[in-house]
């Protein structure tokens, strides 16, 4: 009875380090790691000993034979990426990570948000040094992307916050949330009270579709859209459901979470931590299908194979493809995952769906030429193959990527979105480091950041390692001071871990896992 890791798999290799046969690949230091879907059990290897599943933080890791029927699809996957795998399990040469050659107490660091990337870097710290860790957010509730980002329906996934909320029980660790660093704190009053600061701040911002019409009422980014049903509190617009058509542009796995979304039975998702407004907006909703828009074919889908999967598994709504020649081409061809839409309709674009049916259309080959409309949204003009067709819908999403936004004081690539580093040292700014999407750009799930802050904290601990550690103007206690001056309303551990409470005590008493937001 070997094991297979699920459609929830935050591939951040907790599994692989725990595993006692190295069976799980790719492992981080193998070239393929974070550019798979998933990460994979050898079930030659697997001695069924379970370490895997029981580290999981996301419950992804399941005993084979208890895989239900949607999810006998992940075996073979497993099957298929060992069976392709053109070298054999080998065991690395090992590696020890770094770590300060000279006792590391009294070293204070400071962490610019707490999604992912940011405890990642946090834990490296914690582990490696005797150093305090202050980190910060501009939100009143930590998380980062995992609360922010991760759609209400995928639940599992969000249980990876519940190991980074582990942090707040450190007593080297000062959480400091609803303080904006540039706003309430400069950069250099952060170098003042700390050895070294980690910015990651994510990306926060959407990248343009720049085609006439995008800034019409009911244009909206895919930003915007997860904003709204995850109750951020950032979230400005609410869509409007009341039209038979959206249209969503992109095919990654944003652009499928926004359409599994719109298309979601309102009922299934009230055991969801879905923001109230957004439920009661899809329980009034008359929409009845999403098209998903692609300017390539299918075999450049750029969505992971579990969340197609995943739409494709429902039985409330229908996965279809809109028929053209160089889509049915490449079905047929199998290259890629559009081997994977193999078993999907192929119906005209825009013609009649089923009566009482929902459906998500993915459309190949259809460059966007403009959002129509005067003073709101009324359709779309693209191009499907050689032709140009107009198609009616109330609502436009743009899901072709997020994008980083500067940061106070530090040096920024307006091309791509990110702060200039090496290794995770901020170009001309010592003492500054990034780690996350800031550093790399917008790519890359929940588990490719540890990776990433496994890096930066490298480069960190290498120049703090390198000479006498400077001393510093400012204390710890000093640094409370500052944000209680300047900030007055910002929050601590005590009162976040209040705040969560009450949000999963309201949760409690109507069956959900939390509800966001206010009492």
């Amino acid at each position: 009875m070997a094991y297979v890791i699920t459609q929830s798999c935050c591939s951040d290799a907790t599994c692989v380090r725990v595993c006692p046969v190295n069976c799980i690949h790719p492992t981080p230091d193998e070239p393929d790691f974070g550019t798979t879907d998933l990460l994979y059990v050898d079930g030659e290897t697997c001695i069924d000993c379970g370490a895997c599943a029981d580290a999981c933080p996301v419950d992804a890791v399941k005993p084979a034979e208890r895989l239900t029927a949607p999810e006998s699809i992940f075996a073979a996957l497993n099957d298929a990426y060992y069976a392709r795998r053109d070298r054999p399990t080998v065991w690395e040469e090992p590696e020890f990570p770094q770590a300060l050659p000279s006792p590391s107490r009294g070293l204070r660091v400071a962490v610019v948000g707490t999604g992912p990337s940011a405890s990642y870097a946090a834990e490296e710290v914690l582990h490696r040094t005797e150093a305090e860790v202050t980190m910060i957010d501009r939100l009143p509730l930590p998380g980062g992307l995992v609360r922010g980002g991760v759609a209400p329906d995928h639940q599992s996934t969000k249980q990876v916050g519940d190991s980074f909320a582990s942090l707040w029980d450190n007593p080297r660790v000062t959480l400091l949330t609803d303080v904006e660093v540039g706003r309430d704190v400069t950069r250099a009053e952060l170098l003042e009270h700390h050895h070294a600061v980690v910015y990651a701040s994510g990306a926060s911002s959407a990248r343009r579709l720049d085609v006439p019409g995008e800034d019409l009422a009911g244009s909206l980014s895919a930003v915007d859209v997860v904003r709204w049903y995850n109750a951020d509190p950032a979230a400005s617009v609410s869509p409007r459901l009341e039209t038979e058509r959206a249209v969503v542009v992109g095919t990654g796995n944003v652009a499928l979470d926004v359409a599994r979304l719109l298309t979601a039975d309102p009922a299934a998702l009230t055991a969801t931590d879905i923001a109230q407004p957004a439920l009661d907006e899809l329980t009034r909703s008359t929409l009845g299908e999403v098209l998903v828009l692609a300017r390539r074919g299918p075999e450049h889908l750029a969505c992971t194979a579990p969340e197609l999967l995943a739409l494709a598994g429902r039985d409330d709504v229908d996965l279809v493809v809109a028929d053209e020649p160089r889509t049915r081409a490449a079905i047929e061809a199998g290259d890629g995952k559009a081997a994977l839409l193999r078993d999907l309709p192929l119906v005209p674009l825009a013609g009649p769906r089923p009566p009482g049916r929902r459906r998500v259309v993915l459309v190949f080959h259809a460059p966007l030429d403009a959002v129509t409309g005067c003073d709101r949204v009324d359709g779309v003009a693209l191009r499907h193959g050689d032709t140009l067709v107009d198609v009616p819908a109330g609502l436009v999403v743009s899901a072709v990527g997020y994008r980083g936004r500067p940061v106070p004081d530090l040096p920024f690539d307006e091309d791509r979105g990110t702060v200039p580093h090496e290794r995770g040292r901020v170009r001309d700014v010592p003492g500054c480091y990034v780690t996350g999407w800031i550093k790399r750009g917008p790519s890359g799930g929940i588990g490719a950041n540890r990776a990433d802050s496994l890096e930066t904290v490298d480069t960190l601990l290498d120049d703090l390692g390198s000479g006498p550690v400077r001393p510093l103007p400012g204390s710890a206690r000093a640094f409370r001071r500052l944000v209680r001056r300047r900030r007055p309303q910002h929050l601590g551990v005590r009162e976040v871990l209040a705040l969560d409470g009450q949000e999963r005590a309201r949760g409690r008493a109507v069956g959900r896992p939390r509800v966001k937001g206010p009492a």
